[in-house]
């Protein structure tokens, strides 16, 4: 056994290889001799940009009508489609009439017969066989007739319930053989105008301030561009642009922030009540900053920071300091000057330290 040892210890030596031909590659390559990760990168410039910030809204109605009922009665027939497009002055329900029928030909048959009587005591107070006051109190009579007459006229047409208002009705919230209108008008459905549309959105007074400081002082310039972008749900831009045409004068407490309104054709219904979106607002002009595409904006434990293409194409983390929105870009405040090549995309296939092959914004498109 002793002999054999040093013959089994032989090949372990050189399985080491203590030449280095198989040693593992080091920290910034690639495992295994495979080729670097391709990255497409783009040099950051500085350039004049408008300022866009992207602010939380919410879709509203322009005109939104409640339909009620206005007589009591039994509900017969719902005359329209839950969802559809319907005009103003359309009926939407129709009431059981027949006692407001019954009501009306009631009043306009007093109504004849107050215009009778008056007929007669005018023809008697030529000869003195009646007084003046007579007369007065017969006129009296049939002007009270005639206004009882309207309102059973008025209940019974609103035994039809028309729409307010046209624009797109939603659900009906009652049943045909329900009552309705039972001590307090009830509500049978609603009414909202989509096209167009109103959004709310607000932005921070404290932004504000500094945007007007900064238009004080003139490092920003204003823009009379009132437009405005929307992005939906899906993050997909909206395909139309609306227009800014109000602000609040005041604060809200709870939340610093002001409310803005813009408004929106809606010609597709893609814009819902009640849907939140994001709103892009032109707000001034940058003449010389640097920005960066959303998509190379990385964050981590020590906040926010980009990664770069140094020398021998190693991946270098750079911390920056990130200000206002220009369109689908990040204006960079801090931790950039120009110049640098910067990682647009490809950043989940690399870590700081990497080598990797770089290949321009064009080249790749």
């Amino acid at each position: 056994m002793k002999r054999l040892l040093p013959l089994m210890i032989l090949p372990l030596f050189a399985a080491c290889n203590p030449d280095g031909k198989n040693a593992p590659p080091g920290a910034g390559g690639p495992p295994g001799g495979m080729p670097p990760p391709e990255v497409e990168v783009m040099q950051v410039t500085r350039g004049a940009v408008t300022l866009t910030p992207e602010l939380p809204g919410r879709v509203v109605a322009v005109r939104s009508a409640q339909v009620r009922a206005r007589v009591e009665g039994i509900v017969e027939k719902r005359l329209f489609k839950e969802g559809s497009d319907v005009r103003a002055g359309q009926p939407l329900f129709q009431l059981d009439d027949r006692t407001y029928r019954t009501a009306a030909q009631a009043a306009e048959a007093d109504v004849a017969l107050k215009k009778l009587s008056l007929s007669r005591v005018e023809s008697l107070l030529p000869i003195k066989a009646v007084t003046q006051q007579e007369v007065d109190v017969a006129k009296a009579a049939l002007k009270q007739s005639e206004a009882q007459a309207s309102r059973a006229k008025l209940d019974l047409e609103n035994t039809t319930v028309p729409a307010a208002i046209s624009g797109r009705i939603g659900r009906s919230l009652i049943t045909e053989g329900a009552l309705v209108g039972r001590g307090d008008s009830t509500l049978m459905t609603t009414i909202e105008q989509l096209d167009p549309v109103n959004v709310l959105f607000t932005q921070p007074n404290a932004e504000v301030l500094s945007l007007k400081s900064a238009l004080a002082s003139g490092r920003l310039k204003a823009t009379d561009n009132r437009s405005v972008e929307l992005i939906l749900e899906n993050g997909q831009p909206y395909p139309h642009k609306g227009r800014l045409f109000f602000s609040d004068m005041s604060v809200d407490p709870s939340t610093g922030a002001i409310t803005l309104k813009a408004e929106f054709p809606n010609p597709e219904r893609l814009l819902l009540p009640g849907t939140f979106v994001r709103v892009r607002v032109s707000q001034a002009l940058a003449p010389n900053v640097l920005t960066i595409p959303q998509s190379a904006l990385q964050s981590g434990a020590q906040g926010q920071f980009v990664l770069l293409v140094g020398p021998e194409n190693k991946v270098m983390p750079r911390p920056v300091k990130v200000g206002a929105m220009a369109g689908d870009r990040f204006v960079i405040e801090d931790g950039l000057a120009g110049g640098e090549s910067l990682i647009v995309a490809g950043v989940q296939k690399v870590r700081p330290g990497a080598v990797v092959k770089p290949v321009s914004k064009k080249q790749a498109n």
